[in-house]
């Protein structure tokens, strides 16, 4: 599903004086690539990944999925949208420290009620495509920080969405395993033709990605 936002500004208010995040931001990205959103601290990348998960509003401005504009609808279209075509991937991997692996894989599926017979098998799939098959129902404090964003991984990925976002999947992670979990995400929207947004620090990775976009003091950079 192509994304483009389109005129994205964002601007917060202290003590009635105007701060401006994001200025005028217009990027259209395609199903199938994988791109790196990369720049400095304060630049406003994870505000920009925010806008186009349709986890925040932009102050002006519009974000089209295919063909449909979705900043400015209600609030149950966006979580409605959001659980049928979007998968988000965190830094700290989020997951619930109180369900098991496949339990937090599954989740998004059992989410959408699908029954948990289909579910679980779907979850032993991707648990085998990952390599953790044998942590099938080990709790996450039991598992590394490679293997817990791997987890995290399988399931942004289980619902198969049309767009992965990812806010610095590496950065709790040494090198061979950000190399690892990167290899994972890159194979998966290969795969399933998905269309990939991450935002990360690390260079080197950004550079195996199929295109790179600067931001700089809420702009666009070339």
């Amino acid at each position: 599903m192509k994304l483009e936002l389109k005129n994205i500004n964002k601007s917060f208010f202290i003590e009635k004086k105007e701060l401006k995040i994001l200025k005028d931001i217009n990027l259209s990205l395609d199903s199938g690539q994988i791109t790196a959103l990369v720049g400095p601290s304060g630049s406003g990348k994870t505000t920009l990944l925010q806008i186009a998960a349709l986890l925040d509003n932009p102050t002006s401005g519009k974000v089209i999925f295919g063909r449909k504009s979705l900043s400015d609808s209600n609030d149950k279209d966006r979580t409605e949208f959001r659980k049928k075509n979007i998968g988000f991937i965190y830094q700290d991997h989020n997951l619930l420290p109180e369900f098991t692996a496949i339990e937090n894989i599954i989740m998004p599926l059992l989410i959408q009620k699908i029954d948990k017979k289909t579910a679980l098998k779907k979850g032993e799939e991707i648990l085998e495509k990952i390599a953790l098959k044998d942590k099938r129902d080990i709790f996450p404090y039991e598992l590394s920080g490679g293997q817990q964003q791997r987890i995290s991984i399988a399931r942004a990925i289980i619902s198969k969405p049309k767009i992965i976002f990812a806010d610095e999947p590496t950065g709790n992670l040494d090198s061979k395993n950000s190399k690892n979990i990167f290899q994972i995400f890159y194979d998966f929207t290969k795969e399933f033709n998905i269309n990939s947004l991450i935002v990360t620090h690390n260079m080197a990775l950004a550079q195996k990605m199929d295109q790179i976009i600067k931001i700089e003091d809420g702009k666009i950079s070339n």
